[in-house]
């Protein structure tokens, strides 16, 4: 693999890139609101890799003109997709902060490991 090659599909190494980072403060920080800030990385990564794929370079918005021929259009269908995910993911976004919430009303902190031996020290009483 060239460097012009990752160069050339810039968008989808950065959105590869997000993806992982995104996966791996999910996995390896205890804290809630880590968690959920690193699910909304992997979910702007995969808006960015859905735009870029629906994206055509030099095309035009998708209103088709008869006088124009040959004329290359945006595939409108993956932005029009990703309108729908945003909603989703601001929505879990806001389900999860209220969740965390009542999470540390109820157990007095965001860090999960504390919660589990809490609840084990609980259950063995």
């Amino acid at each position: 693999m060239t460097i012009s090659v990752l160069v050339s599909n810039f968008y989808y190494v950065a959105a590869i890139i997000f993806f992982l980072t995104g996966l791996y403060i999910m996995l390896t920080h205890p804290n809630l609101i880590k968690k959920v800030i690193g699910m909304n990385i992997i979910d702007s990564s995969i808006f960015l890799f859905f735009v870029t794929v629906g994206y055509v370079d030099g095309g035009k918005s998708p209103i088709v003109d008869p006088a124009l021929t040959d004329a290359s259009y945006v595939n409108p269908l993956p932005s029009g997709l990703m309108l729908t995910g945003i909603v989703v993911s601001v929505s879990i976004t806001a389900f999860a902060l209220a969740l965390i919430m009542r999470v540390h009303s109820y157990y007095g902190t965001l860090n999960i490991e504390e919660i589990v031996e809490i609840r084990s020290r609980s259950e063995e009483e």
